[in-house]
């Protein structure tokens, strides 16, 4: 456990060294047990891979006492039981121009684009954390076989419900907005709604599965 002052009145608690399911259930069941026994001078928790920022009331508290605090509750919260990961299927339309870096990503591997796609569809992602935009969850862990850096120069859009690939994580945009991810493909789902609740798809902690659809079914899906 190491701890890391992010500001006057925020702290970062590192609780691995490494991106991995085992350092992220760590930060998730100090981030449980936070919510269940929560402390008056908390003011937010955002989990992350392997860390959790705490912000608190510098009024009522110091660094010193939270990370005092924090190092207690970490003692505890390994006995913590963590819920049955809920499990979300999004429907994929790959290629073309909703995956526009599909054939290039692919080429890049010495793959073909349905090997990419096999790939893609063949793991069970878990949603880290929740960021760059409200409802956008990276999402881990790519098979090693299409790991591929991000773009060197970002788009300055990307349409909402595009999927796309960056190091070892894919991710689905909620919003269009710009963005360097590789994109393979895109979703008929909205992912983020003001009018819904939950208002993103995604949680922190879901495992994520994404199954190819045809352009057909893309243009015919309810939500569209």
């Amino acid at each position: 456990m190491r701890f890391r002052a992010a500001s006057d009145q925020a702290v970062l608690v590192y609780l691995g060294e490494e991106i991995g399911l085992a350092s992220h259930e760590r930060a998730c069941k100090l981030l449980r047990l936070l919510q269940e026994e929560p402390l008056a001078w908390v003011r937010n928790l955002q989990p992350a891979y392997c860390s959790l920022l705490v912000s608190f009331d510098p009024f009522q508290v110091e660094h010193r006492e939270v990370e005092a605090t924090l190092r207690h509750y970490e003692q505890r919260a390994g006995k913590m039981a963590l819920p049955e990961p809920r499990t979300v299927e999004i429907p994929v339309c790959y290629g073309g121009e909703f995956g526009p870096d599909l054939d290039e990503l692919a080429a890049a591997h010495k793959l073909s684009a349905s090997r990419v796609i096999e790939l893609h569809t063949s793991r069970l992602y878990r949603a880290y954390f929740l960021g760059f935009a409200p409802g956008f969850a990276y999402l881990g862990d790519l098979a090693p076989e299409i790991a591929t850096p991000r773009l060197a120069t970002p788009r300055k859009k990307v349409a909402a419900g595009s999927v796309g690939i960056a190091g070892a994580q894919t991710a689905v945009y909620p919003f269009a907005t710009p963005g360097g991810w590789r994109l393979i493909g895109r979703t008929p789902l909205e992912m983020f709604r003001k009018d819904r609740e939950p208002l993103g798809m995604i949680a922190v902690g879901d495992e994520v599965r994404f199954r190819a659809i045809t352009r057909e079914e893309f243009s015919a899906w309810p939500s569209r």
